[in-house]
């Protein structure tokens, strides 16, 4: 598998378990341990994402839609809709991809650096702290109504990929990661929870 293509199944997986840790609680300012344990609170569910990658081969971003599916601890179903059909799954350290009757399916254990990737992105989700900072740098601003958490790759396997991931939000809800390759492409996501009925 070329690198590129690989670096952008590892992105989405890892787009698709940030998008779903949603809920946090409401605090008058946040700290990076708040965020976390806010974060560790959540017991997953569904949210819509609207993709946009910006390619420096391309005179205009390619915009993606769908839905994705997490259950907690390990389990991610992300499904794009528009423009093409396309499910990802990664379940446990297994992650798996289907389109155009395709399906390509990866064991992340026999890629060390796409499940450090992965496992700091679980780890944000499970509010490890302790986990996340063997691989990234964190910086947290702002307060409740409107923060941004930065994580900068210091597993130089990750950083031969990635320049840095940032997790916005207001309130109790993220609403926008935006991740920064190496390459200077970069993709923005938004997302809007599904409220369950």
């Amino acid at each position: 598998m070329r690198a590129t293509t690989f670096a952008w199944f590892c992105r989405c997986a890892a787009v698709a378990l940030l998008g779903l840790g949603l809920s946090t609680g409401a605090h008058a300012a946040y700290s990076i341990e708040q965020l976390m344990t806010d974060l560790a609170s959540h017991k997953g569910g569904r949210a819509r994402f609207v993709e946009k990658r910006h390619m420096a081969l391309l005179d205009k971003p390619v915009q993606a839609s769908g839905e994705m599916v997490y259950s907690p601890p390990d389990r991610l179903e992300k499904r794009t809709l528009l423009p093409k059909p396309e499910t990802l799954v990664l379940d446990k350290d297994m992650l798996s991809m289907e389109r155009d009757k395709r399906k390509l399916t990866i064991n992340l254990a026999s890629r060390p650096e796409a499940l450090a990737f992965v496992d700091s992105i679980r780890s944000t989700l499970s509010g490890n702290r302790k986990s996340l900072e063997q691989n990234y740098t964190l910086n947290l601003q702002g307060e409740s109504s409107q923060w941004v958490l930065t994580l900068v790759p210091s597993e130089p396997a990750i950083a031969a990929l990635l320049q840095r991931i940032t997790v916005s939000g207001g309130k109790n809800q993220v609403r926008h990661i935006e991740y920064l390759q190496v390459d200077g492409d970069r993709s923005e996501i938004s997302i809007e929870p599904i409220e369950v009925q």
